[in-house]
């Protein structure tokens, strides 16, 4: 039957969130959860809507597309349907043409399939620089270092957005776009933390998305506030992280970031998580003719 390339609506986005958390199960490969959706629900549900693709067969949505950025799709792929090669062309077809992605420079992360990857190699596509996507096992208790770590509700949004501003250069996690990612279905399986230091500071944050218990969830994102580095503050709040998520019923707790990030790698490590298999997203350098 012929694949069919959609976009759910804000109506089916419940749907896509349905099969993103099956497709969460330990020694999955890495790949869209179902917390990135709730993550990019901070500019609203219309926005994450136009933002999802869904490839279909017969009904049934074998893979999922986030355009989580200018010329950047990250996708999910149903786990019996890896391997299926009617997909993966179609997949990096509409990836290759104006389908899915505007015209010129494009990213895609197709890590979780070898074979979609191959695919958009013959049509011109390169690998690019590796992300590393490490693992904490959350089947043993989680011990967090005695400092005051707060999770966040409506009335303290305020101080999670301003970590967050004052961690990641242009920003623009406002206090509106934390009401509106905490609005969302997602976050019901979420949790906003900050961290503070002797002095009452607001130093560290971190959001961490569940995929139902017994699955893995997902902390994204961490972030330590530029004038409080160096401290041991992100490894004491994503200890918490982790222990937020193994509260929320998680098997394990992920995370990725660029390998050439050493300084999270390593502040992830000291929280107990382990390194998997580095991944790769393709590029192309122009778009289609």
């Amino acid at each position: 039957m012929t694949i069919v390339l959609g976009a759910p609506g804000v109506d089916g986005l419940g749907g896509v969130a349905g099969v993103l958390r099956e497709w969460q199960y330990e020694g999955a490969p890495v790949q869209l959860h179902p917390g990135d959706l709730g993550w990019f629900w901070r500019f609203g549900a219309e926005a994450t809507a136009a933002a999802v693709r869904t490839w279909s067969r017969a009904g049934r949505i074998l893979a999922v597309g986030l355009l989580d950025g200018p010329g950047l799709v990250r996708l999910a792929i149903a786990p019996d349907a890896r391997q299926d090669e009617e997909l993966a062309r179609r997949l990096a077809d509409d990836m290759t043409g104006r389908a899915v992605l505007p015209e010129g420079k494009a990213q895609a992360d197709a890590s979780m399939s070898p074979l979609v990857q191959d695919l958009l190699s013959e049509r011109g596509w390169t690998a690019d620089e590796p992300w590393t996507p490490l693992r904490r096992d959350l089947t043993e208790p989680v011990e967090t270092p005695d400092v005051r770590t707060e999770v966040i509700g409506p009335e303290r949004a305020h101080v999670r957005t301003a970590v967050q501003r004052a961690s990641f250069d242009g920003s623009t996690f406002t206090d509106s776009r934390w009401h509106a990612m905490a609005s969302g279905p997602l976050y019901t399986a979420a949790r906003c933390l900050v961290s503070y230091d002797d002095q009452g500071n607001a130093v560290a944050a971190a959001t961490v998305w569940s995929a139902r218990p017994g699955r893995p969830g997902l902390l994204e994102p961490m972030g330590v506030h530029r004038d409080h580095r160096g401290h041991g503050h992100g490894t004491a709040i994503t200890l918490a992280a982790a222990a937020a998520l193994q509260e929320l019923g998680s098997s394990s707790a992920l995370v990725c970031t660029p390998t050439s990030n050493t300084g999270a790698i390593a502040t992830y490590e000291s929280a107990g998580f382990h390194r998997l298999t580095q991944i790769r997203d393709h590029s192309r350098a122009q778009g289609p003719p």
